[in-house]
């Protein structure tokens, strides 16, 4: 088997399944790909390359491990030559489609709600008018989320009218979506769920100093046993979203209700190997050469 690896040669990702790869005779090769320098060339014989490879089709799977910010003609373009490199027998995981759900985290969380999962309530808006209205709406104590994005980052609290009047004007005037949530109380702790080819291992990850429960942010992560209903979400989320490998974050309230929160289709695994202490990047290695064989 042949392997291209979307990712950053830098990531720890990608070193990690360069070496979960080298200890297994089916693996013949592991290539990190660049994505932005994907191109794509209508001859009578299309072609797609990075700058690593001038024929991106010989490799049996490409395997999206990164996926960097850029323009909408360019994040655009990216996905077009993902769904062309599929059609050209060339195994993209997870599939383009998967990927674009849950990117974006609005089209994510409807497909979930639409497949009958417990989802918090959630605003998304356009305007700062609206926005406002929603807040109201969600009880003046939401957090708010970059509609794309990753790990934390540009997530906030907000439960006050007059900061999230600034806040909604500014993104607004930056073009941005607004995407907000209740907030559920949640006591400091979530878990996540990582689906690799049907397999499910859990953590649950404890941060006492900060509401945001992300590894990234300072919280710890510890082995726990998920529960059959939310190992039964996990599964039904994993089809939702066609996902081969799929992370699902789970809140549990005060009143013991579970709600799916998040799916990350570019799932780390860092930290749930660290704790369980099991190698994540072999099993990923091995489940893409089982699935090829099927």
């Amino acid at each position: 088997m042949r392997i291209g690896i979307l990712a950053n040669r830098e990531s720890w990702y990608f070193r990690d399944l360069q070496r979960a790869a080298a200890a297994v005779a089916a693996v013949k090769e592991v290539v990190e790909l660049s994505f932005t320098s994907l191109s794509a060339a209508l001859t009578p014989t299309p072609t797609f390359a990075s700058r690593e490879r001038a024929d991106l089709c010989p490799f049996d799977v490409v395997l999206v491990r990164t996926m960097p910010a850029g323009s909408l003609e360019q994040i655009v373009f990216r996905m077009n030559v993902l769904h062309r490199i599929a059609q050209h027998q060339t195994r993209v995981v997870n599939s383009p489609r998967c990927l674009e759900m849950a990117i974006d985290k609005y089209l994510a969380l409807a497909e979930l709600q639409a497949a009958g999962l417990p989802v918090p309530r959630t605003y998304t808006s356009q305007t700062w008018e609206r926005a406002m209205d929603d807040f109201e709406s969600l009880g003046c104590d939401v957090v708010v989320k970059p509609i794309f994005g990753s790990e934390g980052r540009g997530i906030v609290r907000v439960t006050d009218e007059d900061h999230a009047w600034r806040l909604f004007k500014s993104l607004t005037q930056l073009g941005q979506v607004i995407y907000q949530q209740e907030y559920i109380e949640h006591g400091g702790a979530d878990v996540r769920l990582l689906s690799i080819d049907g397999q499910l291992h859990a953590i649950r990850r404890v941060n006492q100093r900060d509401w945001r429960t992300n590894v990234q942010r300072g919280a710890r992560a510890e082995p726990t046993q998920a529960s059959p209903e939310m190992r039964a979400m996990a599964a039904t989320a994993v089809a939702a979203m066609n996902a081969h490998m799929l992370a699902v974050d789970f809140l549990t309230d005060p009143q013991g209700r579970t709600y799916v929160v998040e799916v990350n289709a570019v799932p780390g695994w860092r930290a749930l190997s660290r704790t369980l202490e099991i190698d994540i990047a072999k099993q990923v290695v091995m489940s893409l050469i089982n699935s090829q064989a099927h």
